[in-house]
């Protein structure tokens, strides 16, 4: 029988690893930084997948410590035959600081400044033990709250607003993402990253520029710059932005999204003509009080063709967006990247029933939000209610 022989692994130096994390930093694939380092690709994807994508922090010696200078001080010294007070004076140390390090790198005869720095230096690392793996209580509550899909960001705000008083409960999201993503810590169970709004498993820089698609033409459209100035501060509810979270199959589902409070409505719709989604966005937004009902922003999608028989069905005046020009429907785009965490692309939403939407649409109103100061969309609604 014939045996394989196992490649031998490729060690990556200390300057091929700064390089690889700066390659990373910059938007780099792995296969680009093998071919810039001339390295195996697996050797790459293997010291990103160790770590996350997140680069580790440079080691950086400290100032209180001999350095590789003062311990050729000490060699030239020994050789010369100084004595340990001598040296010590010179180099504006204390005598036991020498005589320890001369002592503990085999006596003066053998001292060899090179091989002492190289053994203080193995030697000074001592990885410190994360938050979340010495205190029990915070590791369970970050672990249930990720199962719930709350963001690290919304834990770690949640946290401080519960227990305002008790540093010991607090832990920033950055900890929580690199106890995600750095499996050697073994904090937090890989599994909970499917958790996450996008269930990567190391991190990756977002270099790439985000662009609208052109979409089709509206009959005598209403500009978003005709809206009332109420709408923009975000001080009065009841001003909505909608659009179509699109799915496999050309399944569709309709989300409408309340400026003030990001209180999220999630409509089941038959197809994406303008019959379709028209008659069941009015059909749910007349179920809404007169008071949320003020104004509709929209996109150039053509199932909004019929925006004059909406506004008639529902009394809500419908505005439209600059051509290619998303950004200016922020909160539902942002809204419908939320979804994306229950409803991955490629998934036919054409499965799901209206009872279902409200449940996930529940869920997420649920959830604390940054912009709302780790208030919930349903308590922010709730209160401008009152």
């Amino acid at each position: 029988m014939r045996y394989r022989m196992r490649k031998p692994r490729v060690e990556l130096s200390v300057a091929e690893r700064a390089e690889l994390w700066s390659r990373w930093k910059q938007g780099q694939s792995a296969a680009d930084i093998a071919r810039g380092l001339q390295r195996p690709e697996s050797s790459v994807h293997g010291m990103l997948q160790a770590r996350g994508g997140i680069a580790p922090v440079p080691r950086r010696r400290n100032v209180r410590v001999l350095s590789l200078k003062d311990r050729e001080e000490i060699s030239r010294g020994l050789c010369a035959g100084t004595s340990v007070r001598r040296i010590a004076a010179a180099l504006g140390r204390s005598p036991s600081t020498v005589s320890r390090e001369v002592e503990r790198n085999a006596g003066s005869e053998m001292y060899r400044a090179t091989e002492a720095d190289s053994r203080a230096w193995s030697q000074a690392c001592r990885p410190k033990l994360c938050k979340l793996a010495v205190d029990l209580q915070l590791r369970y509550f970050v672990a249930r709250k990720l199962s719930l899909q709350w963001s690290p960001e919304q834990i770690a705000g949640a946290l401080k607003a519960r227990f305002p008083n008790d540093p010991r409960m607090h832990v920033s999201h950055e900890t929580i993402y690199r106890s995600l993503f750095i499996q050697a810590r073994g904090v937090l169970k890989t599994e909970l990253v499917k958790h996450l709004r996008f269930r990567r498993r190391k991190r990756r820089p977002n270099n790439a520029d985000r662009t609208g698609l052109r979409r089709g033409g509206i009959t005598d459209p209403v500009s978003i710059r005709k809206r009332p100035p109420e709408a923009e501060d975000r001080a009065i509810p009841g001003h909505w932005e909608g659009d179509l979270l699109t799915g496999s199959k050309n399944s569709h589902i309709a989300t409408l999204v309340e400026r003030s409070s990001r209180f999220t409505l999630l409509i089941k719709v038959e197809g994406k003509d303008t019959q379709n989604v028209v008659a069941a966005v009015a059909k749910k937004v007349r179920k809404l009080p007169v008071t949320l009902r003020r104004s509709l922003t929209w996109d150039r999608g053509n199932e909004m063709a019929q925006h004059k028989a909406f506004t008639v069905a529902t009394d809500v005046r419908v505005y439209f967006c600059d051509p290619q020009s998303p950004w200016q429907r922020g909160t539902n785009e942002n809204t419908n990247g939320l979804l994306r965490q229950y409803f991955p692309n490629g998934t036919e939403l054409s499965q799901y029933s209206q009872a279902h939407l409200d449940k996930v649409a529940k869920r997420l109103n649920e959830r604390p939000r940054k912009t709302l100061g780790f208030t919930t969309p349903a308590d922010k609604l709730l209160s401008v209610l009152q």
